[in-house]
C-alpha cells in the first residue's frame, strides 16, 4: 500500500471513529430525552385526567367521564387506556395501535423503547371511585429519533465526503514531493540524471528531498569522473602532444578496426617536408604553432567531405584515414588537403621548393590493414621520387561490376530476399550461456554468394540501407529455424534506416506484429549516434517503446567523450575490436596494456550507467584470460565462430 493510502486510511479511520462516537452520543441522548419526555407527559396525563374524571365519577356520568378520556386518547400520545370502575368492578379500555409515519419498519423493529404506564385511583375522600391506567405510545419518541438521527447522519456525511475531499487534496499536495523523490530515485536506478528537485516547505520532506538530490549529485559526479577518466586517457595514451591529433597507436588501432568490417574509402600520407625547414629557419615554436594551425583547419574542415581519423604519427607526416568514401569523393578529400597544406605554408611565409607529398591507396576487397598502409606508403615514395604533390596507388584489381549494375543486382537480391544468413553467438563471462546471436547476412546473386565486406559498400554509396535493412527484418522474422528457436538475435542496423523517419514507422509496426518483440535487438553504429544524435534518439525511442533492445556497435572507438550514454540509454553495448587486447601480429605486445588500461576505464563507463558490455573481436583463451579481469559481460568473437541458419 502506498505512503499515501496509508495515511488517507488513518485519517479515515480516525475520522469514521469520531463521526461514530458523535452518532452514538447524539443517539443515546435524544433517547433518553424521548423516554424522559414521554414520562413526564404519561405522569402529567395521568394527574390531570385525574382530577378531569373525579366530578363525572361522582356523579355516576360515565357518558362525560368517556368523553374527557376520548379527548385525551384521540390525540394519539397513549397506547392504552384503561378505567375501572371500583363499584362493579367494569373495565373500559381504550387501544391505539402504534402507527409512525415516515420511520422504517426495521427502525421500529428494534424496540429502542420498553412499555412506560401509569396508574391512578381516582377517589372522593376516603372513598375509591376508580382506577385509571395510561400506557404511553412510543411513535413520538420513535419519529423524533428517527428525525433527529437523520438529520445528524446526513450533516455528518456530508461534513465527511466534505473533510475526505480536503483531505485527499491536502495529502497529495503535502505528498508530491515525496512522489517527485521516488520519480526522481526510478530515474537514478535507471542512471538517467535530472535538475535538482524544488525544496519543499516540510522540513521532513526537505531533509528527504536535499538527501536524494545529494544523491544523484554524487552519482553524476561519479559517472562525469569517469567519462572525464576515458577522455583523460585517450588524450594521454592516444593523443598527439603538439597537434592534438590522434597518434600512431590511435591510427593503427583504428585501421585494424576498420579494415575487419565491411566498408569503403582509403588512406593518404602525407609528408611534410617544410616542417623542418622552418624549425631550422625560425625555430621549433614557430613550427608547432603552425602544427596547431593547420591541425585545427584541418578537423574543422575535412570531416565535413568525408567521414575520416586525422592522425599526426611522426613529426613531419599525417595519415588521413577515410573511412567512406568513393574513389571520387576521395579525389575532392585530396584536393581538399592540398589546399590546406599549400594555405599553411602561406600563414608561415614558406617559400622555398621543398614541398610536401600525398600518397593515397583505396581500399580493396580482402586487403589488410598492413598492406593498406603499404601501400600508402608506396604511393607516397613515388610522389616523392616523382617529384609530385601527390600520387594514387595503383590498383590491379579491377573492379568486376560498375556501380549501375550493383545498383539492379542489390535491389533485386534485396525484393526476392536472396539471403544468405549466419549467426554469430555472444557468450556470457558468467555462465558462458548464449546471450544473444548476432545475425550476419550474405547474398545469394545467381550462383555466386556475395559477402557483407564484398556488397555493403555498395549499400551504402547506393543509399539501399532502409530497404535492406526491412527486407532482412522479413526474413528474420519469418526464418522457420529462428521461429522455432526464438532465442535473441541481433541486426546491424544501417546508417540510413537510422536516419529514414519512414523506416522508424515501419519498425514500429513490424515490432507490433512480433509475438516477442524483446528478443529483437538493434545496434547503432557508435559513429552514427555522434554524428546523428537526434534521429538516433528517436529511434532508440521507437525501438524501446515497442519493447525491443538497443545496442552501441563499435563502442569507445571514437576519440573523445562518451557522454552519449545518458541521452541514447542502449541496453547494451559492444566494445570496439580497437580495444579488444588481442595479441594478433599487427599489435605490438607493449600496445596490449595501453589497450587494456583504455578498455578498463570505457567498460566502467558503461557498467556505471547499468549497460551491459559485450567484447568483440576475442580470437582465443589467452585473450580470454586478459579480458575477465574487465567485468563486462559478455564476449563475441571467433573464438566461437559463426555459423549458417538452414
Amino acid at each position: 500500500m502506498t505512503l499515501f493510502n496509508q495515511i488517507n486510511s488513518l485519517l479515515l479511520g480516525l475520522f469514521l471513529l469520531v463521526v461514530t462516537s458523535l452518532a452514538y452520543f447524539q443517539f443515546t441522548e435524544t433517547k433518553g430525552f424521548m423516554e424522559s419526555q414521554i414520562s413526564s407527559d404519561l405522569n402529567n396525563t395521568t394527574n390531570a385526567l385525574t382530577l378531569m374524571l373525579k366530578p363525572h365519577l361522582e356523579t355516576g356520568d360515565v357518558a362525560s367521564a368517556e368523553t374527557v378520556i376520548n379527548v385525551i386518547f384521540e390525540g394519539g400520545f397513549y397506547k392504552k387506556v384503561s378505567l375501572t370502575w371500583l363499584d362493579n368492578d367494569k373495565t373500559q379500555v381504550w387501544d391505539n395501535p402504534i402507527k409512525v409515519e415516515g420511520v422504517p419498519q426495521w427502525f421500529l423493529n428494534l424496540e429502542l423503547f420498553g412499555p412506560q404506564s401509569t396508574e391512578s385511583t381516582i377517589t372522593n375522600g376516603w372513598i375509591q371511585l376508580a382506577t385509571l391506567k395510561l400506557e404511553a405510545n412510543p411513535a413520538i419518541g420513535y419519529s423524533q429519533l428517527w428525525k433527529v438521527m437523520s438529520d445528524t447522519l446526513i450533516t455528518l456525511t456530508i461534513l465527511f465526503v466534505l473533510s475526505l475531499t480536503i483531505l485527499r487534496f491536502r495529502l497529495r499536495k503535502i505528498l508530491a514531493p515525496l512522489h517527485r523523490v521516488a520519480g526522481q530515485a526510478k530515474l537514478i536506478a535507471k542512471r538517467e540524471f535530472q535538475p535538482d528537485l524544488e525544496t519543499p516547505d516540510t522540513i521532513e520532506l526537505k531533509e528527504v528531498v536535499l538527501a536524494i538530490n545529494s544523491m544523484s549529485g554524487q552519482l553524476q559526479t561519479m559517472f562525469s569522473q569517469l567519462d572525464t577518466e576515458v577522455v583523460s586517457l585517450k588524450n594521454e595514451k592516444l593523443t598527439d602532444k603538439v597537434s592534438q591529433l590522434p597518434n600512431r597507436l590511435y591510427l593503427n588501432s583504428q585501421l585494424g578496426s576498420w579494415i575487419k568490417d565491411p566498408g569503403y574509402g582509403g588512406l593518404l600520407i602525407a609528408r611534410l617536408d617544410w616542417l623542418e625547414k622552418i624549425d631550422e629557419q625560425f625555430g621549433y615554436q614557430v613550427r608547432d604553432n603552425t602544427i596547431q594551425i593547420l591541425a585545427k583547419e584541418m578537423q574543422q574542415s575535412l570531416p565535413a567531405l568525408a567521414p575520416c581519423v586525422i592522425a599526426r604519427i611522426s613529426s613531419r607526416e599525417f595519415v588521413f584515414l577515410v573511412t567512406k568514401a568513393s574513389p571520387q569523393q576521395l579525389k575532392v578529400y585530396v584536393q581538399h588537403v592540398i589546399r590546406l597544406i599549400n594555405q599553411a605554408m602561406v600563414s608561415a611565409n614558406y617559400k622555398d621548393e621543398e614541398q610536401f607529398a600525398i600518397g593515397v591507396a583505396v581500399r580493396t576487397q580482402g586487403i589488410s590493414a598492413s598492406k593498406l598502409l603499404g601501400n600508402a606508403d608506396d604511393a607516397l615514395q613515388s610522389a616523392l621520387n616523382n617529384n609530385e604533390v601527390s600520387h594514387w596507388f595503383e590498383n590491379n584489381q579491377e573492379q568486376e561490376l560498375e556501380l549501375t549494375q550493383w545498383r539492379e543486382l542489390l535491389q533485386e537480391a534485396i525484393i526476392q530476399r536472396h539471403f544468405l544468413l549466419q549467426w554469430h553467438p555472444v557468450m556470457s563471462f558468467k555462465n558462458d550461456n548464449v546471450m544473444q546471436r548476432e545475425i550476419y547476412s550474405g547474398l545469394q546473386i545467381g550462383e555466386n554468394v556475395i559477402r557483407a565486406a564484398q556488397f555493403m559498400p555498395y549499400i551504402e554509396q547506393l543509399e539501399l540501407g532502409s530497404e535492406f535493412d526491412q527486407s532482412l527484418l522479413k526474413d528474420i522474422a519469418e526464418h522457420p529455424t529462428l521461429l522455432a528457436n526464438q532465442e535473441k538475435v541481433a541486426i546491424n542496423i544501417t546508417q540510413d534506416s537510422v536516419l529514414d523517419l519512414n523506416f522508424h514507422n515501419w519498425l514500429g509496426l513490424f515490432l507490433s506484429r512480433q509475438k516477442n518483440p524483446d528478443r529483437f535487438h538493434f545496434e547503432i553504429q557508435e559513429s552514427t549516434v555522434l554524428a546523428y544524435p537526434k534521429q538516433s534518439q528517436k529511434f532508440t525511442n521507437i525501438v524501446k517503446e515497442k519493447e525491443g533492445k538497443v545496442g552501441i556497435d563499435h563502442y569507445g572507438r571514437k576519440m573523445g567523450s562518451v557522454a552519449y550514454l545518458q541521452t541514447i540509454k542502449p541496453d547494451y553495448v559492444k566494445l570496439d575490436q580497437s580495444l579488444s587486447c588481442n595479441s594478433s601480429n599487427d599489435v605490438e605486445v607493449n600496445e596490449i596494456t595501453e589497450r587494456l588500461a583504455l578498455s578498463r576505464a570505457v567498460i566502467n563507463t558503461a557498467r556505471g550507467l547499468d549497460i551491459e558490455v559485450i567484447i568483440t573481436a576475442v580470437e582465443d583463451n589467452e585473450q580470454l584470460e586478459r579480458l575477465i579481469g574487465l567485468h563486462a559481460n559478455g564476449y563475441q568473437g571467433f573464438i566461437t565462430p559463426p555459423s549458417y541458419i538452414y
